[in-house]
């Protein structure tokens, strides 16, 4: 996840001291993000669902003894914050047992739902339970909305949904997946941001698993996603500039970072090689590293995009047993620095702050963790690509949408 309000306002703080602020960067190592499918029912059947969750009972879910177990393990491995998911976690009748437990522990404890769930009683819950943060999905305007939902009137129980939690003084954020189906909304989405006083945006790009997989051929065109980030960027900087606590972050996509450094240069250019340092130091993709999902049956995964991809299962062996096991050759890739990508992303001068932006992108379209991302929105000049490694490199990897006579790619770990 990319912090554009962070470092936007560290530009604005320079801009109004003539010095780039130093950095607050905490101290020692801590374990990943984790992001916890708690089950995988849901009321909703959404088109770019990475769980492809549908509203019935999926047996073998973690208990919760087995949860309170797997949750005194991340926390003596270091790991900071739960992110408790879904499926649609309030479907889980033991998830407010489930958050309190986590809070004695110390987590810092999310709760990501859709909404629809969530009348007075249920946000007078939610408050009581103080949640860190509660996220809901909003992916257009009301019918553009309800179609990404496939629910008629999801849209307004969300927007009802924060509303109610507003008013308990919930923190509370809107979530938006991007993709050609919806970008003409996001203006208007930024707009009800603003006007229902939400803390906080998360625009995340499309990204190749489950449902999104399906539906990759509705991925953005590259120069709607750059129009996108332009307005996003612009907003989070006026924001900045005004001194407002709202929050503007980017996810999928790590070439934001090269986007987000390309735009400050054209406008700050004085500010631009601190800002690649803060930039270099946060890293990119933090797959297998920064970032980690446990699903519903206590299988771990890199990511919440990698749930074709397991790493062992949490009723085996302890989370932090897994996570540290190299052996899996995508681990072992992951954690590695620099990463072994090869094709253009190897070749970009944005390497050290993207990280070789999302494999799984690769993977999908090429059965190659380390080829490039065909999701990069940057062209050979922008990456700094020689006139030699473009005509080495020949055409870029297509974006071809799913087939399902191809759906079954093998992968390929070799470097």
């Amino acid at each position: 996840m990319l912090r554009i309000s962070q470092y936007l306002r560290e530009v604005a703080q320079a801009e109004r001291d003539g010095v780039y602020p130093q950095s607050r960067r905490g101290g020692g190592n801590s374990g990943p993000v984790v992001i916890w499918n708690l089950t995988r029912r849901c009321n909703l059947t959404c088109k770019h669902c990475y769980a492809l969750s549908a509203d019935h009972d999926y047996p073998g879910e973690l208990s919760f003894a087995e949860v309170e177990t797997v949750m005194q393990d991340l926390r003596a491995y270091g790991v900071p914050v739960l992110i408790l998911s879904g499926g649609e976690p309030l479907l889980r009748a033991d998830l407010f047992d489930i958050a309190a437990r986590a809070q004695t522990l110390g987590f810092y404890t999310a709760l990501s739902t859709n909404g629809t769930l969530i009348d007075a009683a249920m946000a007078a819950r939610i408050a009581a339970q103080q949640f860190d943060y509660v996220g809901i999905s909003i992916d257009g305007t009301r019918d553009t909305h309800d179609k990404f939902r496939r629910l008629p009137g999801a849209y307004d129980a969300s927007l009802q949904a924060i509303r109610l939690l507003h008013a308990q003084g919930v923190k509370t954020g809107l979530r938006y997946t991007f993709t050609d189906l919806n970008g003409q909304d996001f203006p208007a989405l930024l707009r009800l941001m603003k006007d229902e006083a939400v803390d906080k945006f998360y625009f995340s790009h499309l990204n190749y698993a489950g449902r999104g997989n399906i539906h990759r051929g509705r991925d953005a065109h590259f120069e709607a996603t750059r129009q996108a980030l332009d307005l996003l960027f612009e907003t989070a900087w006026q924001d900045a500039l005004a001194g407002s606590s709202r929050d503007y972050v980017t996810g999928n996509n790590d070439a934001d970072a090269a986007y987000l450094l390309r735009w400050v240069g054209e406008r700050l250019p004085q500010w631009v090689a601190p800002l690649r340092q803060r930039l270099v130091a946060w890293g990119g993709n933090a797959s297998g590293v920064g970032v980690a999902n446990i699903d519903n049956l206590g299988v771990v995964h890199p990511d919440t995009m990698w749930w074709h991809y397991p790493l062992g299962s949490v009723r085996e062996r302890p989370f932090s047993q897994i996570w540290s096991d190299r052996s899996d050759p995508l681990m072992d890739g992951l954690k590695t620095r620099p990463r072994p990508v090869q094709g253009r992303c190897a070749e970009c001068q944005y390497f050290a702050l993207c990280g070789g932006n999302t494999r799984v992108r690769a993977q999908q379209i090429t059965g190659d963790l380390w080829a490039e991302d065909p999701g990069c929105y940057l062209d050979d000049a922008e990456i700094g690509l020689s006139a030699e490694a473009a005509e080495r490199l020949s055409a870029r990897v297509p974006l071809r949408p799913f087939s399902h006579r191809a759906s079954s790619i093998p992968i390929r770990t070799e470097v």
